[in-house]
């Protein structure tokens, strides 16, 4: 299909342009007959956070619902040369409880520790920068004072670090006076391969979301407590269902916000089959990965140009730019090349937006689990140290839209296969 729009998202002063094809919308989604459950909440409920991730709790910091402001602390004026601990300052330095430590950014040393990002400089040789110890307390207490859009954590504003360990990291810093030294390229984050990956993805035997894809099939065609099924209305999901998964998400109105794949198949399945497929449920993932394969190899062909997909989209692109948590970093803060997109957070390589989105559901290896995209959204924030919202959040919804928009033209293909 010709593209005929662009959408620009504009990141805090950072353009990011994506090609955008006219959408027509599949004739059932013309009207608002498609029946769906619209009462009761998409998930199972209550709903926990999952087993596994952290059980901290961030509440005094803004998550993607609720904004709670945090004003940068004014700098503190300090007489004469800190005086602190300098192994005290490094064993912090280094302590990933901390959020994330200072190395998961930080090239530092010596010692050099293992597998250090460079989202921020490198800091091997900090003390002979010329930098009085007045600022680099400062510099770590609150950042923002200086540069109010920093991807550095306010790490004694937001009680990461109490003043007098961050008394002991400058004392560290100031011990850091020669080029850190690294075993061997893979340490380096600047001589480290950017990770490509080259397994077949539609593999059974090397991504187990596959089967996850075939129990999705055998869904599609069981009958439900009502004794219907999928296939009793869809007898050629092949066809009927070929590019429908490239232009989700949508907006539905009935429910006042963008509704994914995800929750379509849990509130269309209530309506007509009588089955219970919550988000997150192995039976919802598997229909979705299986809605979504039918559909692989078509281009991501989003709406852009109805209102109601401008508003959420605008609304999502604010959100992609909101500072959340007690990290206080954004979406693009890790995903747009100006901050820390292309670069590596300890070990772990932050790809930049476009290319976030074509592959999911995604098979986990690191976790042997199978994730949608809501709940990488509520990894994201959980890992920011951000309370998450309950599945199918609204503003999940309009992130998702509006990072589909980013990713309009690339071909789905699903499963997905990560690390």
């Amino acid at each position: 299909m010709k593209s005929k729009s662009s959408l620009v998202v504009f990141a805090l002063g950072i353009s990011i342009a994506a090609p955008i094809a006219a959408v027509e919308p599949a004739p059932e989604a013309k009207s608002n007959t498609i029946p769906l459950e619209l009462e009761k909440p998409a998930y199972a409920t209550p709903w926990v956070r999952y087993k596994g991730w952290p059980e901290e709790k961030w509440n005094e910091y803004s998550t993607l619902s609720t904004l709670k402001p945090s004003l940068p602390a004014n700098p503190m004026k300090i007489e004469g040369a800190i005086v602190g601990d300098p192994k005290k300052g490094e064993k912090l330095a280094f302590d990933r409880t901390r959020g994330g430590s200072c190395v998961a950014c930080h090239v530092m040393g010596k010692p050099t520790p293992s597998m250090p990002g460079n989202v921020g400089p490198d800091l091997s040789a900090y003390a002979t920068w010329g930098r009085s110890d007045e600022y680099t307390f400062n510099y770590i207490y609150d950042h923002r004072s200086t540069n109010p859009n920093t991807v550095m954590a306010p790490w004694g504003t937001h009680k990461l670090f109490s003043a007098d360990e961050i008394k002991d990291i400058v004392a560290f810093l100031k011990t850091q006076n020669s080029p850190a030294e690294f075993k061997d390229k893979l340490e380096n984050p600047a001589t480290r391969p950017v990770p490509v990956e080259t397994r077949d993805n539609l593999d059974p035997f090397l991504n187990e979301a596959m089967a996850a894809m075939e129990k999705g099939a055998e869904l599609f065609v069981k009958d439900g407590a009502s004794k219907k099924s999928c296939a009793s209305c869809h007898a050629d999901p092949e066809q009927k269902f070929k590019t429908w998964a490239a232009t989700m998400p949508r907006n539905e109105p009935r429910l006042g916000k963008v509704m994914g794949v995800e929750e379509f198949v849990t509130r269309h399945a209530r309506a007509t089959t009588g089955e219970e497929y919550p988000l997150q449920s192995s039976q919802n993932l598997s229909l979705s990965i299986y809605l979504r394969y039918l559909a692989n190899g078509q281009p991501i062909n989003v709406d852009t140009n109805s209102q109601a997909h401008k508003e959420a989209i605008k609304r999502g692109t604010e959100l992609l730019n909101r500072k959340l948590g007690q990290l206080n970093m954004s979406c693009v803060d890790c995903h747009t090349a100006e901050r820390g997109g292309s670069k590596w957070i300890r070990g772990q390589w932050l790809g930049e937006f476009r290319g976030q989105l074509d592959h999911f559901p995604t098979w986990r290896t690191s976790r042997s689990e199978i994730w949608d995209i809501g709940k990488r959204f509520q990894w994201c924030n959980v890992s920011i140290r951000a309370n998450e919202l309950q599945p199918g959040a609204p503003e999940y919804g309009d992130l998702e839209l509006a990072l589909s928009a980013l990713n309009n033209g690339l071909k789905i293909s699903v499963p997905g296969i990560r690390h």
